[in-house]
């Protein structure tokens, strides 16, 4: 009876690491997509709206959840509390917050370019450099879309097969 039960907490336990593991491909394509419609946001805000700096990023992050609206709050109070430029707002921004999300390198360099231009040229100039870190984004999101089917799949039976061979074993 105790084996029995060892064995079913083992294969749930695998069984919830898999799953686990292919959320984050799930996590990766959901938060890519949300900082695109962030910056899509972004961009009508400084180009319609004229809106300052830190009020069109905290306006911006209000259509978004989580990590990734974390990070355009935070880089909107860095810059309201005076003397910090937007592209070391951001970066700070970046640095503090990046481990919270799902995201990789590529989409964390696309940020940090974008946090480069930010504040610094005029309203056409900073609308061009947000369709650039869009376009980024996209091609990024294509391929974490692609590794969500694949790995996302794989990681669940992955993590299942597993649990079953140490049950295996241990019976």
């Amino acid at each position: 009876m105790l084996k029995l039960a060892g064995a079913i907490l083992v294969l749930l336990s695998g069984t919830l690491i898999g799953f686990r593991q292919a959320a984050r491909y799930a996590d990766r394509t959901a938060q890519i997509r949300q900082l695109l419609h962030v910056l899509q946001r972004l961009e009508t805000e400084i180009g319609f709206g004229h809106t300052p700096l830190p009020e069109a990023l905290e306006r911006a992050a209000a259509g978004a959840a989580g990590p990734v609206a974390a990070l355009f709050r935070r880089t909107a109070e860095r810059l309201r509390e005076g003397g910090a430029a937007v592209r070391d707002a951001l970066r700070a921004a970046v640095d503090e917050g990046w481990s919270l999300t799902a995201m990789r390198e590529p989409e964390r360099s696309a940020v940090i370019r974008l946090g480069d231009a930010l504040g610094i040229s005029d309203r056409e100039d900073q609308i061009r450099h947000l369709r650039l870190a869009a376009a980024l984004l996209q091609a990024e999101e294509a391929g974490a879309r692609d590794e969500q089917a694949r790995y996302g799949k794989m990681w669940r039976s992955l993590g299942f097969m597993a649990a079953l061979l140490v049950v295996i074993l241990m019976l």
